[in-house]
């Protein structure tokens, strides 16, 4: 895989992650502040964390993968600058995701939690809307606070 395919990749999760937001809330500009690229083996996993690399720095470890600050990649969501490689998860199929920031969470939070493909994610520093629609090969996040401002990159 080279850069600029993993580029194409990348942006084609963020628009088909924005396309089922779309299907499922009123959130119109909501735009982008992450994407993970699910990987399906060690080895493919290996192999884009080497083309990533060239993309930007590693600023994020988790146990899941590796998050890297990019130059600025257009998307139909806006500019994304986080990028995540996921390791290979047997409960992820999809390609991956992309992680949207909500202007008023706490409402969008009250009016779509509960509703189907809809579910709440709790983790120490963040809280994570899941949108799951088994159509879509992707997931819609909705993360509050967004990951950019818990890692303090603007």
């Amino acid at each position: 895989m080279t850069t600029d395919e993993l580029k194409k990749l990348v942006q084609e999760i963020v628009a088909e992650s924005y396309r089922l937001n779309l299907a499922h809330t009123s959130e119109r500009n909501a735009p982008v502040n992450y994407a993970c690229v699910f990987t399906h083996s060690s080895d493919k996993y290996e192999e884009i964390i080497n083309v990533a690399q060239q993309l930007g720095p590693v600023v994020q470890d988790t146990t899941m993968g590796l998050v890297f600050h990019i130059s600025a990649l257009p998307t139909v969501a806006g500019i994304l600058n986080l990028l995540k490689i996921r390791r290979s998860d047997t409960k992820r199929t999809e390609r991956g995701d992309a992680d949207f920031t909500i202007t008023d969470y706490e409402n969008f939070k009250r009016t779509y939690l509960g509703k189907s493909g809809f579910s709440i994610i709790k983790r120490p520093e963040i809280e994570m809307i899941e949108l799951l629609d088994p159509s879509f090969n992707v997931i819609a996040y909705y993360s509050n606070p967004p990951l950019a401002t818990v890692l303090k990159i603007k």
